[in-house]
């Protein structure tokens, strides 16, 4: 990894750590992630610095990151006694929450980012017990032996997937829905919501641009519809807007974008506003009745 740009899906949790990291750094930072900047290196760094629009980047992380980890106390409250993250990235969750030591993590992907992730943090415990499974979620065969299994040793088994279905392809989502839909202890699975305008606005940004190598691929023209053809309904939906004003910290908007909104606002239907509020979110997805 000598290059800035992606090279690889697996290239982005680099930069997604790098900005965890920037959020760790700030002087009233609204969570803590210590191990982020490790995770990230310079490869992160680079990474981040050959993105267009960075302090966005910076601002849908932190606050997915604060609506999932809503999510994972909400269910571990409620009794989820296991969590299968999916594509888990440079996630360090396990190390970071407060989380019941008793509470099974596991976490899934590619061999080399397992590999990297234990090496660097073989001296840091984390809080619960955790299980490291070097998986392709490409190879059905084995997603679904592993899933089997999980499900066969859970009570309730909550499914994360954070920042991966946007970069399969339909057939690929529909696989891995029907995989999930079909766990008898499924308690849920958080998974993205990205509305067709936010997919289009990143479109102009030039951000895929960079990622030529690991495009956004889900776009169905119905998100809501989609899962519920899979077996899947939303329980809860947790909108990146919402969760934002709620810590007051606004979306980091160019003056110029801001005045033409301010501008734009009374003229603005209560649907367009709506569609606003509603770009982005993630979902907790259950099975349906």
């Amino acid at each position: 990894m000598t290059d800035s740009t992606v090279q690889h899906v697996s290239d982005t949790a680099f930069w997604v750590a790098h900005h965890r990291g920037l959020e760790h750094l700030r002087p009233q930072p609204l969570f803590r992630d210590p191990l982020a900047a490790q995770l990230a290196g310079e490869r992160g760094k680079r990474v981040a610095e050959a993105m267009p629009n960075a302090p966005m980047t910076n601002w849908v992380v932190t606050m997915r990151t604060l609506v999932i980890d809503a999510y994972v106390r909400e269910a571990v409250a409620a009794g989820v006694d296991t969590i299968v993250n999916l594509g888990a990235g440079l996630d360090t969750r396990p190390w970071r929450l407060e989380l019941p030591a008793e509470l099974r993590w596991v976490e899934v992907d590619y061999p080399h980012v397992i590999a990297f992730k234990q090496a660097q943090l073989q001296d840091q415990p984390p809080r619960c017990q955790l299980e490291q499974v070097p998986l392709d979620l490409a190879d059905i065969r084995a997603r679904q032996a592993l899933l089997a299994r999980l499900n066969g040793e859970a009570r309730q088994l909550l499914v994360l997937t954070e920042g991966v279905v946007v970069y399969l392809d339909e057939a690929a989502v529909a696989s891995l829905a029907d995989d999930i839909a079909g766990l008898p202890h499924l308690a849920g699975w958080i998974v993205e919501y990205v509305s067709p305008a936010s997919i289009a606005a990143r479109q102009r940004s030039g951000v895929d641009k960079r990622l030529a190598q690991a495009p956004f691929r889900f776009m169905p023209a119905d998100w809501f519809s989609f899962f519920a053809s899979h077996g899947l309904t939303v329980r809860t939906m947790r909108y990146v807007a919402d969760e934002a004003a709620r810590v007051h910290r606004p979306a980091p908007l160019p003056w110029q974008a801001r005045l033409v909104m301010a501008l734009m606002r009374p003229f603005a239907s209560p649907a367009r506003r709506e569609g606003f509020r509603r770009a982005m979110g993630y979902a907790w997805l259950q099975r349906s009745a």
